[in-house]
């Protein structure tokens, strides 16, 4: 089965469907933790009798979906079914597709039936295992849409802690193995939004929808929440709780549970003990490790010593909360190109995230933060594997694994990655400008310029919200270089130089927007001054860059790398 990770929600209940039928069906969430990704699945592609490719409008944009149809037919082997009215690739819409749109489920649709019989076709009859009167029955998944709870403490200021207490739900309901969660992306796409809760859920394909609204107010909290059935419009379950703040988790645990009871679904005892986790149970740091998260994917460099700051509080207030450790590192890791960043800054707060928090995928994304930041890619990418295999969709693991594939410059796996890091974010532009580069390192010149087009959409839109977003108009530039939009490049790269003087980081991204106009002269000379304040890590970095290819070789290119290198042996033998 190949289909978009977005789309697993979507995707579960063909799979039991098939199985149902007697069909052996492989999709990539048998992976095992330790297995080897790449290979096992070119392995069972290559062992497939068939290939069935699940056409969305996510999985037509997904480069890997499209390689895997692609082999798939040149094979013979390729049955295509589509929902959502997806618009097919070119080269795959003259191919028979069976429209899913309207299947509901049931093994006796016509539309199903057409799918089994287009298996039988090429495989021949399923044999069906004979099933004892005893055996319990399966039930389908409930899917539920989380909308962002609404901000009802008329303070702006406190939307972070509204967004943070609908992120950590949707993380519990994602607990419970009876219940599908639209993501997290998906949900928040809808904040704000005046359309009915039955369009929403035909958008999202959830059978219900949550909706609340949080107001903090000092110590008190007062949280409201409605579970809809988005077929009726009808309240399934509601209620208002009035607590203090230091009951949040407790609060936190009874609406997960109020929302299974209402569904008339069991907890399995594991999945109990799940939802009761909590990683503090200090709720001062609790809230305060919340604004430092918000701060920290808003992805604006000046926002790290702020996360910096904000967490090293958080850590005093309780010194096992593993993802104030661990998002203290991430902020760190956005700073690694700082020469006064010690080891020490980036070490400390990864492992002591580890030791705290083996079983959270962001402490194994905070440790191959610290080892890309020292230009050690080939041990993050290990780390990062680690961290998507405890959560696929983990923007910030899927984001590290990506820049350690491209300091290893295997590009095909950092655009893998990359794309479920924008998945997963809606307001990311970082990893999408970085399927720009892996695309322009791979010479694919159409999808380096389509990929290009999608980065600078987003980065428009963050600029327009936050002008001085220095990083956002940094990438930006290179984004308008490649899109071949030079006049208009130089003027964002003197913008972002005069809007952010000092920041070697977003120095060193115009050098490289340069080099990709062909600016040679200009990106040696903006190059020459971060070379000379880089840390170690920063310098692997420029080493390894594919970007600074057409400059690689020039003799000042050469000499600017041996005068770093010359400082940096001389600061670390003093």
């Amino acid at each position: 089965m190949s289909y978009s990770r977005q789309d697993q929600a979507r995707v579960a209940p063909l799979v039991a469907a098939l199985e149902a039928e007697g069909w052996s069906v492989w999709w990539d969430p048998a992976i095992t933790p330790g297995e080897e990704f790449d290979s096992l699945i070119s392995r069972e592609l290559d062992e497939a009798r068939s290939l069935i490719v699940v056409w969305t409008p996510r999985s037509v944009d997904s480069r890997w979906v499209r390689g895997e149809a692609r082999d798939a037919a040149d094979r013979g082997v390729l049955v295509p079914v589509r929902f959502e009215g997806a618009r097919l690739p070119i080269d795959f819409r003259a191919l028979q597709t069976t429209d899913l749109d309207s299947w509901s489920g049931d093994c006796q649709d016509a539309a199903f039936r057409g799918l089994c019989k287009a298996l039988e076709s090429k495989l021949g009859a399923p044999e069906r295992p004979a099933r004892p009167d005893t055996a319990p029955e399966k039930h389908p998944q409930v899917s539920i849409c989380v909308l962002p709870f609404a901000n009802m403490s008329g303070d702006p200021e406190q939307e972070y802690f509204s967004d943070g207490i609908t992120e950590d739900i949707i993380t519990d309901l994602g607990k419970v193995s009876a219940l599908s969660i639209v993501s997290r992306n998906m949900a928040f796409s809808f904040k704000g939004a005046t359309g009915g809760v039955a369009e929403i859920g035909r958008q999202t394909k959830a059978g219900y929808v949550l909706v609340g609204s949080v107001r903090k107010a000092g110590a008190r909290v007062r949280i409201t929440a409605q579970l809809i059935d988005a077929s009726n419009d009808a309240q399934v379950w509601g209620e208002r709780y009035d607590r203090d703040l230091n009951d949040i988790f407790a609060l936190q645990d009874e609406i997960s549970k109020a929302i299974v009871a209402a569904l008339r679904l069991t907890l399995l005892p594991e999945e109990k003990d799940a939802l009761e986790q909590r990683s503090t149970s200090n709720a001062e740091a609790y809230k305060l490790y919340l604004m430092a998260r918000q701060f920290w994917l808003l992805d604006n460099e000046r926002n790290n010593e702020i996360v910096i700051r904000i967490c090293k509080h958080v850590v005093e207030l309780d010194p096992n909360y593993a993802q104030a450790w661990a998002t203290m590192t991430l902020a760190q890791w956005n700073l690694f190109w700082r020469a006064d960043l010690t080891l020490d800054d980036l070490d400390l707060p990864a492992s002591r995230a580890l030791a705290l928090g083996p079983h959270l995928a962001d402490s194994h994304a905070a440790v191959a933060a610290a080892h890309r930041s020292k230009g050690r890619f080939l041990e993050g990418l290990g780390a990062a594997r680690k961290a998507v295999d405890l959560e696929p969709h983990s923007y910030v693991a899927n984001r590290v694994a990506g820049l350690c594939c491209m300091g290893l410059r295997r590009y095909d796996d950092a655009i893998r990655y990359f794309e479920v890091a924008v998945d997963a974010m809606e307001s990311d532009f970082t990893a999408a400008i970085f399927i720009v580069q892996a695309y322009q390192a791979k010479k694919d010149k159409a999808r380096t310029r389509a990929a290009a087009a999608k980065a600078l959409a987003r980065i428009e839109k963050i600029v327009s919200d936050e002008p001085g977003h220095s990083r956002a108009i940094g990438m930006g530039v290179y984004a308008l270089a490649i899109l071949g939009q030079g006049e208009r490049a130089v003027e964002w790269a003197t913008r972002a130089r005069l809007i952010d003087p000092d920041n070697a980081n977003l120095h060193y991204n115009l050098a490289c927007a340069m080099s990709t106009l062909g600016e040679k002269d200009r990106a040696l000379s903006i190059l020459e001054d971060v070379a000379e304040r880089s840390s170690p890590g920063m310098l692997s970095w420029i080493e390894a860059d594919s970007d600074l290819d057409p400059v690689r070789g020039d003799p000042r290119f050469d000499a600017m790398i041996a005068k770093a290198k010359a400082r940096l042996d001389a600061t670390a033998n003093a």
